[in-house]
This record gives C-alpha cells, sequence and structure tokens, in this order.
C-alpha cells in the first residue's frame, strides 16, 4: 500500500517560457512556502525540484553571500526541467571590493564555477548597494572585466545600481556601450527606470502585498502582463518611471525576465504562477 502523503517521482515538465517572457521568484529555500507553495510533506532537498516546475526562472539570491561549487550547480542543474533558467547574483566579495577593477581573478572564478549550469544559466545579476560610492572610471574598467561567454556560452549581464546619484543618462549609455541590461525595480527603496539598455529586458517586482492570496490585484498582474509583452515584442511601456524618452520606433523582439522579490515574500510565488495564467490566457 502506497505510503500516505506519498510525494510523486516527478513534478511535471516545468513551464515554458511564453513568447520570450519568463516569471520566476527570488530562492527556493524559504520557511512560509512550506505552508502556502509546497506541498505538505515535501522534503526540503525537493524544494526546488518541485518550484523549478511551477515557475519558468528563480533567481539566485544566495550567490551573493558565497559562490558555490561546481558539483552544487551540477546539482541544481540536474533538478530543473529542460528549459528552465536561473539568474544569479554575483558574490558580495566581488561587488564590495574597494576597487572594482582589480576583480578580474575573483570574477573569472565565479563565472568557472557558475558555468557549470549549462543551458540552465540565465542572466548574471550584478548588484551595487546603496551607500557605496562608485567612482565612473572604476566602474567603467569593471564592465570590460565582465566576458560575453563563458566554456563557449554566451553571458547576459544585469546591472543593478541603488546609488541614485550614480543612475544617470551617462549610466545608460555606458551600459549600452557594453550590451549590459539595467534592472527595472517595482520600489521605492531603490532607483526605479524603465530605460532599456540591452536585448532583453529585467524585471524585479516589490510590491507583493500581504493580504491578498496572489500578492498582487488582478488588475494590476493584467497591467504587468501587458507590459511584458510590450517589452517582448520590442516596444516599451509607456506607463513606467523613465531617465530618458523612450525611442520613437519598435526595436527588435526581445526575452524578458520578471521576479517577484522581497516585499511579502510569502505571496510571491503565488504572483507568479498568477502573473503566468494571465499571460498563458492572453
Amino acid at each position: 500500500m502506497a505510503a500516505r502523503n506519498a510525494m510523486p517521482d516527478s513534478f511535471g515538465a516545468g513551464v515554458a517560457a511564453i513568447d520570450g517572457i519568463r516569471v520566476g521568484i527570488g530562492g527556493w529555500t524559504f520557511a512560509p512556502w512550506r505552508d502556502n507553495f509546497y506541498p505538505k510533506g515535501l522534503v526540503q532537498r525537493r524544494e526546488l525540484e518541485y518550484a523549478s516546475r511551477q515557475v519558468s526562472a528563480i533567481e539566485i539570491n544566495g550567490t551573493y553571500y558565497g559562490a558555490q561549487t561546481p558539483a552544487t550547480y551540477t546539482r541544481w542543474r540536474d533538478e530543473t526541467p529542460d528549459g528552465f533558467v536561473f539568474s544569479a547574483k554575483a558574490p558580495m566579495r566581488i561587488m564590495q571590493s574597494r576597487t572594482l577593477a582589480r576583480t578580474g581573478p575573483q570574477i573569472d572564478d565565479f563565472l568557472g564555477g557558475i558555468a557549470t549550469l549549462g543551458d540552465r544559466l540565465g542572466p548574471l545579476v550584478w548588484q551595487f548597494d546603496a551607500g557605496r560610492r562608485i567612482e565612473r572610471d572604476d566602474f567603467a574598467a569593471f564592465l570590460d572585466l565582465l566576458p560575453a561567454q563563458a566554456d563557449g556560452r554566451a553571458l547576459r549581464h544585469v546591472l543593478d545600481v541603488r546609488d541614485r546619484t550614480f543612475v544617470d543618462a551617462e549610466y545608460l549609455a555606458l551600459a549600452r556601450r557594453h550590451r549590459m541590461a539595467t534592472v527595472f525595480t517595482d520600489s521605492g527603496d531603490h532607483p526605479s527606470f524603465a530605460d532599456l539598455t540591452a536585448d532583453f529586458a529585467y524585471a524585479r517586482l516589490m510590491r507583493a502585498d500581504a493580504g491578498i492570496a496572489d500578492g498582487y490585484p488582478d488588475a494590476e498582474l493584467q497591467r504587468w502582463a501587458g507590459r511584458a509583452r510590450l517589452w517582448a515584442v520590442g516596444d516599451e511601456p509607456d506607463d513606467l518611471p523613465r531617465i530618458e524618452p523612450a525611442p520613437a520606433t519598435r526595436r527588435a523582439p526581445r526575452d524578458v525576465f520578471v521576479f517577484f522579490i522581497s516585499a511579502a515574500k510569502q505571496r510571491n510565488p503565488a504572483a507568479a504562477m498568477a502573473l503566468l495564467r494571465v499571460l498563458q490566457a492572453s
């Protein structure tokens, strides 16, 4: 007789990108999710296996606090379905270096390990926390260190600068010159601008409401689905804050990454799955 509450051998094939749009969450280890996201009785070692089949991408926050071993990245790769991707934050030891231009060996070490994710490797997020003074020349030299490939696989870099005084037209121009994306952060706590600087869009939505089962009102999820679809076809939403005027003409189609992060974190998986349902229905 089967054990009570036995878990299935597999949780299915996963969620495909929808017209180039991926929707996900930050991380997969969070105790409150064991009450409202993960199946009752699911052992912790299978949480990534389950989460990666409910959303189409996950942003790894743990790499910010320390790079993992190639064996760990290999295990994560093997636990996730075909078509799924991780984005990952670069380690704090790089991002808080006194001189960014001298971090080449640390960058190479990080990329050499995380490249083990293979086709599961998505954008790499380089987060510069608020309160840290950034020198323009040092920052530009740092961007020169970020390679376009690792292990023969193209890399996508995302810049998340949280110093409001640094985020300006010059910053956008530098990102565009290096073909690196800048994060759109939907939060009053960080710089929030929707100017695109690469051939993909990367959004972090940080306004989930604990009092709403899906984290966001239905109307707001509909608006985010519309914005994601505009980005995906090469257009740009006209209702988000910007630094520069929007381009007058539509550009080439783009991949889009939308993550529900922080805020009422217990609601983020529900928000991500709700947005996926809206996209699938539209």
